[in-house]
């Protein structure tokens, strides 16, 4: 590859790996091709301006499919005369871009500032900049934007106005309806992306900084043993003699079943596995959904997964886990196999919508089987190290939210340890009257 010219089959060929690389063109130094983990492909032009010494600069031409590679060699060829000449084509962008607008920036961050983000994550970013960001500050320049401003973001998008319902397609739907979660992680994004553009010297200081958000309680959501136990018999009858049918009120009737009020409907064995899968495993929902036989190992109690939210990583499994896995008829190469026996299933709304109203858990997630896997892991004694390595965190931030669990075996390991001081002393200890005093 090293030794061909840039073409457009040699840049349609360029493979996507697990970190971005930029392929360079033989026939004009300086000229390549940067291809991200996402599949994004775009032109880059290298430079420098007064000599071999002199600090390498880097201008971003556009992407693969906006512009053509001889579009790209063209400007890269002006872009290199001019750096002989001592122009320096960076700096003179970034003065430019310091009046760029907030819109046009969102858009070069999604280039150019995202190279360690999952596609999935890009996803979710590019609907709450077109949703939120781009209505409400896209129009404003960068050196206009102040913390008043992203206060009033926040504000507003808390209020609801950016709420929009419409039609995606031909029976899609759109529905955003703001809130103060959607505020504080979107305002959250928004810092980001000033940060990028400190970081590029558009501008001098982040306006996000010190402005502050709603309390997101996204995530927070633990199930009890009451309701764990709840979840546990709906999932047995549901797998079994099924669950009653259920019915709105003031719907249409037409497709009622005769005598409805005795029917019950059982649930898919795959979906029913794949809720007890994510309750034992801690795994996301997506791990599980796309989870294929050849990545499961049953004689280790391990689960090698090629890919996930924070990379590749393997995934320990306990006995219960693995005899769910054992039970599972293998019908196709995905473990939750669904319609499409070479394509994962996509999700499991319906079943779970069944299951939760069944059991009385309205309102519960299916990711709050995670963060309920997590909290009894803390609550264990085991240590949130342990516990962030099980759920593969990257950091010790993240598993830091199941902190409190951690309280009621601390309690006990010093309830122990002052109990076996006191006997030596020849003193006696009355756990029980602290505890009583405390409720």
């Amino acid at each position: 590859m090293a030794d061909r010219k840039l073409t457009k089959s040699v840049v349609e060929g360029l493979e996507v790996r697990p970190t971005d690389y930029v392929v360079w063109c033989a026939k004009l130094p300086g000229f390549g091709c940067r291809v991200r983990p996402s599949g994004s492909k775009s032109f880059i032009a290298f430079y420098r301006v007064g000599g071999r010494n002199a600090a390498v600069r880097k201008v971003t031409i556009g992407a693969f499919g906006k512009i053509t590679v001889e579009e790209a060699r063209k400007a890269a060829t002006e872009i290199l005369a001019k750096a002989e000449l001592g122009v320096d084509v960076a700096e003179a962008r970034t003065r430019q871009r310091a009046e760029m607008t907030v819109a046009q920036l969102c858009d070069e961050y999604l280039i150019e500032g995202v190279e360690t983000k999952k596609a999935s994550t890009l996803v979710t970013d590019r609907g709450r900049i077109e949703r939120h960001i781009k209505p409400l500050l896209g129009r404003k320049r960068l050196g206009e934007v102040t913390s008043a401003d992203i206060e009033r973001f926040v504000k507003d998008v808390a209020n609801g106005k950016t709420a929009v319902d419409v039609k995606t397609g031909k029976q899609g739907r759109a529905r955003v309806t703001g809130g103060k979660g959607t505020a504080t992680r979107t305002a959250r994004l928004l810092g980001g992306i000033f940060t990028y553009a400190v970081k590029r010297r558009y501008i001098a200081a982040n306006p996000r900084q010190g402005v502050k958000l709603y309390d997101d309680k996204k995530g927070e959501r633990f199930l009890s043993e009451p309701e764990l136990k709840r979840l546990g018999e709906t999932l047995r009858e549901a797998e079994t003699v099924g669950l009653p049918w259920q019915f709105n009120e003031g719907k249409a009737e037409k497709h009622r079943p005769v005598s409805a009020e005795h029917q019950r409907e059982v649930i898919s064995p795959f979906a029913v596995a794949a809720i007890r899968l994510l309750m034992l495993t801690g795994c996301r929902l997506g791990e599980i959904l796309g989870l294929r036989w050849t990545e499961v190992d049953l004689e280790n109690g391990l689960l090698h997964l090629p890919d996930s939210k924070t990379g590749a990583k393997r995934i320990m499994i306990g006995a219960a886990a693995v005899a769910v896995l054992g039970s599972i008829p293998r019908t196709g190469r995905y473990v939750i196999a669904g319609a499409n026996p070479d394509k994962p299933r996509s999700d499991l709304k319906k079943p779970w919508s069944r299951i939760t109203a069944h059991a009385d858990l309205n309102g519960v997630r299916l990711h709050d089987l995670r963060h309920s896997y997590a909290s009894k892991g803390a609550a264990s004694g085991m240590g949130l190290t342990i516990v962030g390595k099980l759920l593969g965190h990257r950091s010790t931030a993240t598993t830091a939210r199941y902190s409190h669990f951690a309280d009621d075996p601390l309690r006990r390991a010093s309830d122990a340890i002052s109990e076996a001081i006191a006997a030596a002393m020849g003193a006696s200890v009355r756990i029980e009257t602290r505890e009583s005093n405390d409720g």
